[in-house]
């Protein structure tokens, strides 16, 4: 029996990437809800959450009118102990959901590929103990987490900005950068972004040139929040 979990895609160019077909691989459906195409947001996610990233900031609900039943949807995610993992946009709406603060990033636009690094409280997670010790990953966002919730357990720091995942509770976590993006999805958004010309393609060169080095890295993530899923799914039945 395969688990379904909720998708939240803000955007048509800001999809699932490679975190769709690492669930799909590992027993676990994606059902995802578009509601810039009109589809509501739904109310819980009870076989897990996922909530994707977009060009909104995470504070703009006249912008994005969805923005607020999406909060909603995920701090009761989190209170209830729901499989949750935030995307970027995702990850600043876990945060105002849950009681941090999200900010215009004082260090301006953090773009393309970048050094993170694991902290020691890695080591014991569920989805980042299995990362070496300093690893690349995408990055594309003008705003930043500048306090994380009550609770929460940094997991990842980068130079630029230090708050780059997190945990809270058991099951929810919220990462700033990018592991679903594809070559392709990243060219997308250097394109139709407002980068240079020349810097939208040497940035999208370079991710094209590390596609491979960023499907190995970051699969074992997928990977564990699918086991944490289908843990979660094993959990509810027994009580």
């Amino acid at each position: 029996m395969r688990e379904r979990v909720v998708v939240i895609e803000h955007e048509a160019e800001a999809g699932l990437g490679f975190v769709g077909g690492w669930l799909e691989d590992a027993g676990v459906e994606c059902q995802v809800v578009r509601p810039y195409k009109g589809e509501p947001v739904p109310a819980s996610a009870p076989g897990g959450l996922v909530v994707l990233g977009g060009a909104a900031s995470a504070w703009d609900d006249e912008g994005y009118g969805w923005l607020p039943a999406t909060r909603a949807l995920i701090a009761r995610s989190v209170e209830d102990g729901v499989p949750t993992l935030g995307i970027c946009l995702g990850a600043q709406l876990m945060t105002i959901a849950c009681g941090g603060t999200v900010d215009r990033g004082a260090e301006g636009l953090e773009v393309g590929l970048t050094a993170v690094e694991p902290l020691p409280e890695a080591a014991a997670d569920p989805l980042f103990s299995r990362l070496p010790r300093r690893v690349r990953a995408v990055q594309y966002h003008y705003d930043a987490a500048t306090v994380l919730p009550p609770g929460a357990v940094r997991l990842v720091t980068g130079e630029r900005y230090p708050n780059q995942a997190y945990r809270l509770g058991p099951n929810a976590w919220a990462v700033q950068f990018h592991p679903e993006a594809t070559a392709a999805i990243f060219q997308t958004w250097a394109d139709e972004g407002d980068l240079p010309r020349d810097l939208a393609a040497e940035l999208s060169a370079e991710v094209a040139a590390a596609e491979g080095e960023l499907e190995e890295t970051w699969r074992p993530l997928g990977e564990a929040f699918a086991a944490v899923t289908l843990g979660w799914r094993d959990e509810q039945a027994v009580a």
